[in-house]
Parts: C-alpha cells; sequence; structure tokens
C-alpha cells in the first residue's frame, strides 16, 4: 500500500518503505501542490472506489505505481496488490507468467501456478507498460477480463478470476492502436478511466516539496541535520527540465546532501545547470556554429531575408 501523508498543506504519496529502501528505478514519493496536480487528485479520488478498470499515462519516473497503490487502497478490494513490469516478461512465457500453469506444462514444473492473474484475484493488478505485451497476450488479457475466467497454459477447463485491472503506459497508447502495436478493443476496455500524470517540468509547484521530502529522508537516514535549500538552489530546481522526473530530482537531492558541508544546499551542490550556465553554453555553441559559416553567405542569406521583410511592409 501507499502511505498518504500531508506536506506544504497538501497530501503526499510514498510506498510504505520509502526511508528504508535505497535509490531505485521507480519514484518514490508524489505531492499534490502544483494546481495540475491537485487537479489530477480529485480525478483520482472520484476514479478510486469505483469498479472501473484504469489507464494512467505518464513518463517513466513520475510515479504511475503510486497513483496505482492508491486505487488500489481507496477501492473496497479485499485481495492483493500485484505489480507487474510487462517490458521485464519474457514473450516466450509472458502466457503462463500472467495466467500461469498446471504442473506439467512444462518440463521441471512439478506443480502448479496461479500467475499472476490469480494471485491477484479478489485484488488489483497492476500492468506497468502495457504496451510491451504482446499481441496475442493482450487479447487472452481482454478475454480474461471480461469473461472473468484464465485458463493456465496445459490446463483443460478455466478457473475463475475476479481482478481490477489497473494499466500503466508511457507511450500514446491511441498511437499504438493506430500503428497495429496495440490491440484496440483492450484500449476500449481501459477507456472508461483514464488518468494523465504530468511530467515534473510541468508541476513546477511539486518539485520544492519532493525535494524537501527526499532532504528529509536522506538527511535522518545519514543522521546529518536537514539543510535549507537556498534561494538561488530553489531557483535552479525549479527551471530544470527533469528528463528523468522525481528520480532525477531524488538523486540530485541525495547527491547534494553527500556534497554539501553546511547548513545549506547551493546551486553548486546540485550538479545541474543553472539559468547562466545554460546561456552560457548556447553562447559557446551559437560562436562555435559560426565559426563554420561562410560570412558571404551569411550575409546574403540576410540581405535577402530583410528585402523580403520590406516588400511585405
Amino acid at each position: 500500500m501507499t502511505a498518504y501523508h500531508d506536506t506544504f498543506g497538501q497530501p503526499l504519496l510514498t510506498f510504505p518503505d520509502a526511508d528504508k529502501s535505497p535509490l531505485s528505478i521507480r519514484a518514490k514519493a508524489l505531492v499534490f501542490v502544483d494546481p495540475r496536480s491537485r487537479r489530477l487528485r480529485e480525478e483520482l479520488e472520484r476514479l478510486a472506489p469505483k469498479a472501473l478498470p484504469v489507464l494512467i499515462h505518464g513518463e517513466s519516473g513520475t510515479g504511475k505505481e503510486l497513483l496505482a497503490r492508491h486505487i488500489h487502497r481507496a477501492s473496497d478490494r479485499g485481495g492483493l496488490f500485484v505489480s507487474v513490469n510487462c517490458g521485464a516478461i519474457s514473450p516466450t512465457y509472458a502466457d503462463a507468467e500472467l495466467f500461469g500453469y498446471s504442473a506439467g506444462a512444462h518440463s521441471g514444473t512439478a506443480s502448479s501456478r496461479a500467475g499472476w492473474f490469480g494471485s491477484a484475484n479478489g485484488g488489483t493488478l497492476y500492468l506497468d507498460e502495457i504496451a510491451d505485451l504482446p499481441l496475442a497476450i493482450q487479447t487472452k488479457l481482454l478475454a480474461a477480463l471480461e469473461t472473468h475466467e484464465v485458463t493456465r497454459v496445459g490446463a483443460a477447463q478455466p478457473n475463475p478470476v475476479d481482478v481490477r485491472l489497473v494499466a500503466a503506459s508511457s507511450i500514446d497508447l491511441a498511437q499504438a492502436v493506430a500503428a497495429g502495436k496495440f490491440n484496440e478493443r483492450l484500449y476500449a476496455y481501459l477507456g472508461e478511466g483514464r488518468l494523465t500524470l504530468p511530467p515534473l517540468r510541468e508541476r513546477i509547484g511539486d518539485i520544492l516539496a519532493l525535494a524537501e521530502y527526499f532532504l528529509g529522508i536522506y538527511s535522518h537516514r545519514l543522521n546529518l541535520a536537514v539543510p535549507l535549500i537556498s534561494t538561488q538552489a530553489q531557483q535552479v530546481l525549479e527551471r530544470h527540465d527533469w528528463p528523468g522526473n522525481t528520480r532525477e530530482l531524488e538523486n540530485v537531492i541525495h547527491f547534494a546532501l553527500l556534497v554539501s558541508s553546511g547548513d545549506e544546499i547551493l546551486p553548486e551542490h546540485l550538479s545541474l545547470p543553472s539559468a547562466a550556465d545554460t546561456l552560457e553554453h548556447i553562447e559557446r555553441q551559437l560562436a562555435q556554429a559560426l565559426e563554420h559559416v561562410d560570412p558571404t553567405a551569411l550575409a546574403a542569406v540576410l540581405t535577402r531575408h530583410l528585402e523580403r521583410l520590406h516588400k511585405k511592409a
């Protein structure tokens, strides 16, 4: 389950062991300070109690699994929350991994296995990067969801299942459908409940709240006093594009805490380009590019452009 705390006057979603777990590939916190995040939270709370499948779209590292876990926690599902990374499933064994297998179905399988679907019976099945599933498995997944039955590999009879599906994708599934890479009917099945988790660069109001949260976690873990984040460092954090989203922010804050020596985090501790650094870098690149341009040719292009402007005037 996720833990629901309060920070900056707004809820904070985390994993229960977030203060103990090491750096990982998943985002470990999600806040709702930014106006876009607050609207997302309203939609999240509206969908969570309903018995609907949910599709979450968002870039890698934004915290899609945190939303999925909260949906399960806020529902009336009494079973387990089962999280599956579809990209990590071998296409050869995807059928058995998801739907289970009977004893003797494969060489060396002396016992049966329920599979992820069976493990989530009565609960919620979270399929991260659902588009990574082979098309044949997507078709079987849809059939299982519609009939509430799964047939294990090697079994003659189906088993009843009651599973709520929460799926996530970092790609546009509508485009995947158009390209023939995703099952159109499965996409329609997921259409009743859809959430979009914006990237961190579009939720600027969340950045400092998350930074303070990670600063508190790692300060406690390292037995250090929690330093302040200087105004200049705050500006650098808010101006960065965060291509790695929350995961990248966590790494940056952890590094800053390790290299800072006082009671304040400064821009140089963040290992991020400041606005001035970025401008200087652009100027250097432009100067280098102009070194390879024929001045006469450049002057001719500018002259023609000015002549067109005069004609339009």
